[in-house]
């Protein structure tokens, strides 16, 4: 497990800064960003913060180190880790939602509300930082290092920290809060992603009529962005899906075992470690094409 932690966190880790990285060049060179950049740039922050508050310290416990974090360091990973995981759903939901307004048919009606979107883009996603660290504000004041001396005997143990049950009435709120967050971005994802699949499947359907010499919708930009948020969205979904199951069966079963503890956070961290490759590996912008002169483009206009 701790070579598998290992392994998980070095690759989570490479690939996010390669994807800050790959953003920092196009600013040095001037490159045009995407509305959707912007969201891509903190979901990978997000994602960062995620292996480092999580995967680090999880890799750390399985190769046989337990008590390495003060009972502060407890508090501010748990901290950090549940934060960052909340605005990594909130940032997801946000770009299908907004890829989806991108590649919508071009609408009088939809035109002027097209053009307002990269606008607020910015808000929400600061308001998505603010509103998860209130929401999380909790978390620290039930988390303590492994040789607390706190007399409570309902205790979760989580290799290299321990929570206490806060009492049946904030667990419940709690819960009842996570569960609502959770069911209303996916349901936003899966509601963007239908839309974003019908209407690729509509304008292949248009562009079966034109000739083969034009452009065809599997090489636009827009077309490949929309397949890798596609992509993105399923990523997330399905991991999401098992960490929810794995962690009802924690909170079900009273003497679970370490390997279903490990299991549980290698899914946690999972979407963290994939998704910049996924990003990656649809982005158009190499950087011997990534600026294209000015004569160029007037030429070909």
């Amino acid at each position: 497990m701790g070579v598998i932690f290992l392994s998980q966190t070095i690759t989570g880790i490479l690939g996010n800064l390669s994807l800050l990285s790959h953003y920092f060049y196009l600013y040095l060179t001037r490159c045009k960003f995407r509305p959707t950049d912007l969201i891509i740039k903190h979901l990978t922050v997000a994602n960062w913060l995620v292996i480092l508050s999580g995967g680090v310290p999880q890799t750390i416990a399985a190769l046989g180190m337990k008590h390495f974090l003060s009972d502060i360091g407890c508090k501010l990973v748990f901290y950090v880790q549940r934060v960052s995981r909340d605005v990594t759903t909130c940032n997801t939901c946000l770009l299908s939602i907004s890829q989806a307004i991108t590649i919508s048919p071009e609408n009088p009606r939809w035109a002027e509300f097209k053009a307002k979107v990269p606008k607020y883009i910015g808000p929400f996603i600061i308001l998505f930082w603010i509103v998860n660290m209130i929401l999380n504000i909790l978390v620290p004041l039930y988390v303590y290092e492994r040789t607390t001396n706190k007399n409570v005997t309902e205790k979760v143990d989580h290799v290299y920290c321990v929570s206490v049950n806060p009492g049946e009435f904030i667990e419940f709120l709690y819960a009842a809060v996570v569960f609502f967050q959770n069911v209303l971005f996916v349901g936003f994802m899966l509601g963007s992603s239908s839309y974003m699949v019908f209407t690729l499947y509509r304008h292949k359907q248009q562009v079966q009529y034109i000739h083969r010499t034009n452009v065809s919708s599997r090489s636009s930009p827009e077309s490949r962005a929309t397949h890798s948020i596609l992509i993105l969205v399923s990523t997330f979904v399905s991991f999401c899906i098992f960490s929810s199951i794995l962690h009802i069966c924690l909170t079900v079963l009273n003497n679970h075992s370490l390997w279903l503890v490990n299991i549980a956070a290698l899914i946690t961290g999972s979407f963290s470690t994939v998704s910049p490759y996924v990003l990656m590996s649809h982005d158009s912008r190499l950087p011997r094409l990534c600026c294209v002169p000015t004569r160029n483009t007037e030429s070909s206009t």
